[in-house]
């Protein structure tokens, strides 16, 4: 018969540890709701979240975090835990966003307002950078991407261009000798346009197209709006102006209270207010109401 040495029967132990459920957090798991929101671990040193993350359904996430050693792990440094109800999935997302960046949490990947962020100006002759900082994403027509910084945008140009065959010379990536073709061209990984096999206004054409799914959408409404999500009867109206949520309401009367008390501090766009909230609100996919 084969026997199970000291040491495999410790792993075994070890293993069979790292995915129960501290006894001091079950409560707070089977109190949990079934519906949408965000919760937090909370950590024993002052209360300090650990991690903050969001479902569409809190008791089966929280359920979920047995997965793995290293999410067991975290529960076991987990004091308790909090959860927010929201009436739906665009409310969860944006709750979420907005409470990482203000708590910083320990494990969550880190999302904080990139005072970086840039995208891809087509308005002159050769594509820009342009910063987040200088210009007002939310209102300003011909950018296109969104990205950490310089370096990540030129990269992204410059896939585009790889892929369609684009010159760089054109779009600033490389300088080009007058009058000399790009090396490029000569391994028909350009199309020609810096040796006559394209005109400049074909390529520039092209580039447009290429760079089409990559457009940022501008804001289409003057000012605030409400985003009407429901769950039964409970109903909240999140806040966003220029793609950046300004938070949530129960009532119309009181999402226009906060549209204008936080209209007296400026809503710069926001990336992941942007992400979240274009497909939505641009498909009709969500109630809109006019603050």
């Amino acid at each position: 018969m084969a026997t199970i040495s000291p040491r495999h029967r410790r792993d075994d132990f070890e293993e069979s540890r790292v995915y129960e459920y501290p006894q001091h957090l079950r409560e707070a798991i089977e109190d949990a709701p079934t519906g949408a929101g965000v919760y937090t671990f909370h950590g024993q040193e002052g209360d300090l979240p650990l991690y903050i993350g969001k479902s569409i359904n809190i008791r089966a996430r929280l359920l979920s975090h047995l997965r793995t050693p290293d999410e067991a792990r975290m529960l076991r440094q987990t004091q308790r835990i909090s959860h927010i109800r929201t009436a739906g999935e665009i409310g969860a997302l944006l709750l979420e966003a907005q409470m990482i960046k203000a708590q910083h949490p320990l494990f969550n990947q880190k999302l904080r307002r990139n005072q970086q962020l840039c995208s891809l100006q087509l308005t002159g002759e050769v594509p820009q950078v342009v910063y987040a900082r200088d210009i007002d994403f939310a209102n300003q027509p011909e950018l296109y991407g969104l990205y950490a910084s310089r370096h990540a945008a030129l990269d992204a140009l410059r896939a585009v261009a790889d892929q369609h065959k684009l010159c760089y010379g054109p779009l600033g990536l490389e300088k080009l000798p007058p009058g000399k073709a790009c090396f490029r061209a000569a391994i028909r990984q350009c199309a020609g346009v810096c040796r006559g096999d394209e005109t400049p206004e074909a390529h520039r054409e092209r580039l447009f197209t290429s760079l089409l799914a990559l457009r940022v959408e501008c804001w289409p409404y003057k000012g605030a709006v409400g985003l009407v999500e429901r769950d039964g009867d409970f109903t909240q109206i999140h806040v966003v102006k220029h793609w950046c949520y300004l938070g949530s309401a129960l009532s119309a009367e009181a999402a226009r209270q906060l549209s204008q008390t936080a209209s007296q501090v400026a809503a710069h766009f926001d990336a992941d207010g942007y992400k979240i909230l274009c497909r939505p609100v641009l498909t009709g996919r969500v109630e809109i109401l006019a603050l």
